[in-house]
């Protein structure tokens, strides 16, 4: 079985999701419930769907 920890694709989105969660600290209180928190969730989302997708080798 291939495992999704491997791929080149989900460390790089891996990557993605640690370097906007760093650069997110910055932004203002007044986004932390708006903004801030849909770049979030939308970042986690791309490793996510990347490691469901191979588990289902589609």
């Amino acid at each position: 079985m291939n495992n999704f920890r491997n791929l080149i694709v989900w460390k790089r989105a891996v990557q993605l999701a640690t370097s906007v969660y760093r650069k997110s600290v910055k932004f203002s209180r007044y986004e932390l419930y708006g903004l801030t928190s849909q770049i979030r969730r939308s970042v986690v989302s791309i490793s996510s769907n990347i490691a469901e997708g191979a588990g289902r080798r589609s």
